[in-house]
């Protein structure tokens, strides 16, 4: 008990670290763990194909250029006719990066494995500067 007394500003700087640690986790980070500058990387080597998992309107209003649109509330469906090559590599934006990240959970239960989603979404991708067209 008193080196809790003694300490108690070590264990206070102990949870203050622990909880900032846990912050990012709780928040959901913005989804994904895929950078733009990875996300280029994966579309220029491995010809990697970027699909949009906005809404329509979304997807009209601004999207990666050369996204396909496939919106979440039919991802499993038209994932498959959409990118028929389970072997290639998938990147995944929305908006904000929140539903990618649960279209990628989607994609790799359909198989395929390389599915990766944009974290931050369309924001980090225009704050890196990437090319936005609107449809």
């Amino acid at each position: 008990m008193k080196f809790i007394i003694d300490n108690w500003y070590l264990i206070l700087i102990a949870l203050a670290s622990g909880v900032m640690l846990l912050l990012p986790l709780v928040r959901g980070a913005g989804g994904g763990s895929l950078t733009a500058a990875q996300a280029v990387q994966l579309i220029n080597r491995q010809k990697a194909v970027v699909i949009d998992v906005c809404e329509p309107e979304e997807y009209a209003a601004a999207h990666a250029n050369g996204a396909r649109n496939v919106p979440l509330s039919q991802f499993e469906e038209k994932l498959p006719a959409t990118v028929k090559n389970k072997a290639l590599p998938l990147v995944l934006i929305c908006t904000k990066g929140n539903r990618a990240s649960r279209a990628e959970g989607i994609a790799k239960k359909l198989g395929y494995e390389k599915a990766q989603a944009l974290a931050g979404g369309l924001k980090a991708w225009r704050d890196a500067g990437m090319p936005v067209e609107k449809a």
